[in-house]
């Protein structure tokens, strides 16, 4: 899904050189950017029939593989901060591994891509602000949809590739995109206001095929997992500056960034707890949603003095 040129996409290309070399000869590795393939599910539905070997898919696509993950995207305004996140992510991440592992498919790395940010058409600040708007809910994602019918809202259900067009056309008014996704599709040209509300963290990880992860010798084997590693630590050391980046580039043609005051932030903290009633043993299973809380108490109880 990511835009050519991006940072993910760079990464990945540097992972496709360091293999070819070890592969040697009869390596040959190749880069979709920009859903070339179709999206997420899609590409799934090639790798199970061998088209595709490995693919960097976010929480939309490994939920079909391992739902548990879920639980680390798709709650609203779950997490406060990166710090969080972390502290949750490396206790969760290793089970999940070990899961995905179980059907089939080997985890390179994992890698977040920034926050979730609200985009529209006018200034919206408060959650009353967004009723009556036609906000795009992502074709595939039931979770979306059905948190925004919980709030009252008016969801469009579309690819994500046809945001652009619909937000130019009128057919929708808002949306909720990561920062660099809508830096890369202009997405800020036809939705000049952005609500800096830190809606939910972006977290995918890279997998392979365990078929194809088995094909490769030993030493190959160890080459990937090195350029994996070395992967994920430039994602990791980027991801804030990604956003902080993305804003800024879009601020130079015209962004409008309205952050939230601590009443805002208080109205929309509100009204996301409501849907994690209905988030918990539907979208999230309740045993990985119950985790990530405990593991949210345990870390805020530390950082508490």
């Amino acid at each position: 899904m990511a835009p050519r040129g991006s940072l993910y996409h760079r990464v990945v290309q540097e992972i496709g050189e360091k293999w070819t070399r070890a592969q040697g000869p009869d390596g040959n590795f190749i880069v979709y950017p920009d859903s070339s393939q179709g999206t997420e599910f899609d590409v799934l539905r090639r790798m199970r029939v061998g088209q595709i070997q490995a693919a960097m898919l976010t929480v939309a696509g490994l939920r079909e593989i391992e739902p548990r993950v879920t639980a680390l995207q798709q709650v609203p305004l779950m997490f406060r901060s990166w710090e969080e996140f972390d502290y949750v992510a490396a206790r969760l991440q290793p089970e999940l591994e070990r899961r995905i592992l179980a059907k089939g498919y080997v985890v390179l790395f994992w890698g977040e891509g920034g926050w979730i940010q609200f985009f529209s058409k006018t200034p919206l600040m408060m959650p009353a602000d967004f009723k009556g708007q036609r906000i795009f809910a992502g074709a595939g994602d039931p979770s979306q949809l059905h948190i925004f019918k919980t709030f009252g809202y008016r969801p469009v259900v579309i690819k994500v590739t046809d945001v652009p067009q619909a937000l130019q056309s009128g057919m929708i008014d808002a949306v909720l995109l990561p920062t660099m996704w809508s830096l890369g599709y202009q997405i800020d040209r036809a939705a000049p206001y952005m609500l800096h509300v830190n809606w939910a963290p972006v977290v995918g990880a890279t997998i392979m095929t365990l078929d194809s992860w088995n094909a490769m010798t030993p030493e190959v084997q160890e080459v990937l997992r090195a350029a994996s590693m070395d992967a994920a630590r430039k994602l990791h050391e980027h991801r804030r500056r990604l956003d902080d980046d993305a804003i800024s580039a879009m601020r130079s043609r015209g962004l409008h960034v309205h952050d939230t005051t601590p009443e805002v932030d208080r109205a929309w903290r509100e009204l996301a707890q409501t849907a994690w009633t209905h988030i918990r043993g539907n979208t999230v299973p309740a045993e990985a949603f119950d985790r990530v809380q405990e593991l949210l108490g345990e870390f805020r109880s530390r950082a508490t003095p």
